[in-house]
């Protein structure tokens, strides 16, 4: 594989086009500018995950250029680049990992498809789901939450609350976690000593008035 998965989930910056609509350029420039300063700073990781209204989703040979950009971007400040969902684009662009979701494509197919190419990250959102993978060694990190309600997706599952971490931990999970929804500058440090070996941020830094500042705090 690569580096130690632990420091790579450690801040964790994910993002597509549809959380920087708000920023003035083309969709390409304002995912592209926002990137590069969060990798200036600091971030771990970077997961491409554009979905939904005011993304690319319906253009797919943009999206796939865009994914390249941002790709080449993170390997000039040697930060794993990862795709949300889409195996296919991971494999085709030769991305550094791939996350899914309980509902994607079943997370079998997906570590047949890409195991030996890539890491493997897994969203759980309950203890059933973390027991039931928790000994697959083909995945190599759970992706955990929502810990708080967020408004960056839209077809997210309930919260799990702050302690959920713990309780993990408690019942015997020792994957590495990375927490996302709703985390901040003010709940980072919290969440860390509850558990989570890493944390998973959207509009915490697409929405920072100072990037640099925010990255400080968050790790």
């Amino acid at each position: 594989k690569m580096k130690n998965i632990n420091s790579v989930i450690n801040l964790y910056f994910i993002a597509g086009t549809q959380d920087v609509a708000h920023l003035g350029g083309t969709p390409e420039e304002n995912l592209l500018n926002k990137l590069e300063q969060a990798l200036r700073h600091g971030i771990s990781c970077f997961q491409f995950r554009d979905k939904g209204e005011n993304s690319l989703q319906h253009q797919p040979a943009r999206q796939q250029q865009l994914a390249e950009r941002c790709r080449d971007l993170c390997r000039q400040y040697q930060v794993p680049f990862v795709i949300n969902d889409n195996v296919d684009l991971a494999l085709m662009i030769q991305a550094d990992g791939i996350h899914v979701g309980q509902s994607d494509e079943e997370i079998n197919q997906v570590i047949a498809k890409t195991e030996g190419k890539m890491f493997i990250g897994l969203s759980i959102n309950n203890l059933m789901q973390a027991k039931q993978f928790q000994s697959n060694q083909a995945i190599d990190y759970f992706g955990i939450g929502p810990i708080f309600p967020t408004a960056t997706k839209q077809d997210h599952q309930p919260p799990v609350g702050i302690d959920f971490i713990t309780e993990l931990r408690h019942q015997g999970i020792t994957k590495p976690c990375v927490v996302i929804g709703g985390i901040n500058e003010s709940n980072a440090k919290l969440l860390r000593a509850k558990g989570a070996d890493g944390i998973a941020v959207v509009s915490s830094l697409t929405r920072a008035s100072n990037l640099a500042e925010t990255i400080k705090k968050l790790l």
